[in-house]
């Protein structure tokens, strides 16, 4: 059994949704589908944009008749143009109606998903199935993934003979409020279906044909990634890869589904496999899988003598950053040094009181602040077992006139993560490709 996702882009006119039932009808293992909201086609906004504008106009006192009526008439226009006998209206004015008296934004942005899974069931011929019925979030809005886990398999696979559209990216709360995941969220609800009902495997239908080595945005018409593993996956989403939601391989990890993530418009392609590290066979003699990286981070170094025979100088220091709500995405240390790595943003409004704050507490030798810093990850299996990897990487940075500021690696040896200027982010990361790859 087989369990689709089709992104904004598949659902975003009527040609395109044509298209992805024509991938659903084509192979009779597609019996669990799920959707996203309508994506941006021909200058207009996508719809959850236009939802979450509708929520914002009421907090702002204003009725959202006037935005909302943007939202009806792209549906009614997709409706009209594919021919079918269906009438929203109803739906239409209860959506606005409960915006209007203050509706949550998660329930305005999620509204988009809820009527497209309701088109989408009738071009298939399938039944509808709300996610607020069968996707359970604790009352603290964090994910309940053992009980929705039960419950969908209890009553999805009674209709696996029908086939089944659910809208993605939310569930409820117990009291009955609309919950969503973050943007993009609908790749988890593929996820917690396809762990649900056992599937073989998950298919994520985009508009790409995979994941590229590399941003095609920095290196033109980089190479895909035919097969890559969980793990990596997860050290490239991290890193900025977003062609699937950094969250989404968890429930299906746990349970060894295979993810392919394939182009709608070509279908034909193969597309890239994720798989679990037991199933890899390899990048056909590649060392490295994918480089991906972000800017804007920021870097605390601090160096004390004897560091190492403090007990609990790095929990100290840490507790800082808990104090001020602050998370460290890396943390690279020496023996009398250590190194909290921070996305900038973390740190609006709030660097000036943790740096008093480590010093009051840490009493160090020296704490120095590096600024407007990107971190870029080069990932694969094969490192760990090929000689001069490194040497490769620094040796490619090197020839490209680019100071390295930092070197992390992970325990697993999957990747190497090195710190440069945001000015020199595009320049490394193709030199690190055209070293590797070309």
């Amino acid at each position: 059994m087989k369990v689709c996702k089709f992104g904004g882009t598949s659902m975003s006119d009527a040609s395109s949704i044509i298209r992805s039932a024509n991938i659903v009808k084509s192979d009779p293992m597609r019996k669990f589908v799920i959707v996203s909201a309508p994506g941006k086609v021909n200058g207009e906004e996508k719809i959850t944009d236009m939802l979450i504008n509708c929520y914002e106009t009421v907090k702002k006192g204003a009725s959202c008749k006037t935005v909302f009526s943007k939202v009806e008439n792209r549906f009614n226009n997709i409706i009209k143009d594919l021919g079918l006998d269906i009438d929203l209206t109803e739906k239409f004015a209860k959506i606005l109606l409960n915006i209007d008296n203050g509706a949550s934004k998660d329930y305005a942005a999620s509204r988009g998903e809820y009527l497209m899974a309701i088109v989408f069931a009738k071009v298939l011929g399938y039944e509808f199935v709300d996610a607020q019925d069968i996707i359970k979030f604790f009352p603290d809005k964090t994910f309940d993934s053992e009980y929705t886990n039960d419950y969908v398999s209890k009553v999805l696979n009674e209709m696996k003979n029908t086939g089944v559209v659910v809208p993605g990216f939310y569930g409820r709360t117990p009291d009955g409020a609309i919950c969503t995941f973050s943007r993009g969220g609908s790749d988890v609800t593929g996820s917690i279906i396809a762990r649900a009902i056992k599937a073989d495997l998950y298919e994520n239908w985009t508009d790409v044909n995979g994941f590229m080595m590399c941003d095609p945005r920095i290196v033109q018409n980089p190479a895909k990634i035919n097969v890559l593993t969980y793990k990596e996956l997860r050290e490239l989403s991290y890193m900025g890869a977003t062609v699937l939601h950094p969250e989404s391989i968890f429930p299906v990890r746990r349970a060894d589904i295979p993810i392919n993530i394939k182009n709608t418009f070509e279908p034909e392609n193969s597309g890239t496999m994720i798989v679990p590290s037991k199933d890899y066979v390899g990048q056909n003699g590649r060392i490295i899988t994918g480089i991906a990286g972000k800017k804007d981070f920021t870097a605390i170094f601090i160096e004390k003598s004897m560091m190492n025979g403090e007990l609990g100088f790095a929990r100290k220091a840490l507790s800082v950053l808990e104090h001020y709500d602050v998370s460290i995405e890396h943390m690279p240390t020496g023996i009398d040094t250590l190194s909290l790595v921070i996305e900038s943003c973390n740190l609006e409004g709030k660097l000036d009181h943790v740096l008093a704050r480590l010093q009051a507490i840490l009493n160090p030798d020296h704490i120095e602040v590096l600024e407007h810093l990107s971190m870029i990850a080069t990932v694969g299996h094969g490192m760990s077992k090929r000689k001069g990897t490194a040497a490769k990487l620094f040796g490619a940075l090197y020839q490209a006139g680019i100071n390295i500021k930092m070197i992390d690696q992970g325990s697993s040896e999957l990747n190497i993560i090195v710190g440069v200027d945001n000015s020199d982010f595009e320049k490394a990361i193709e030199a690190i490709y055209n070293a590797f790859v070309k």
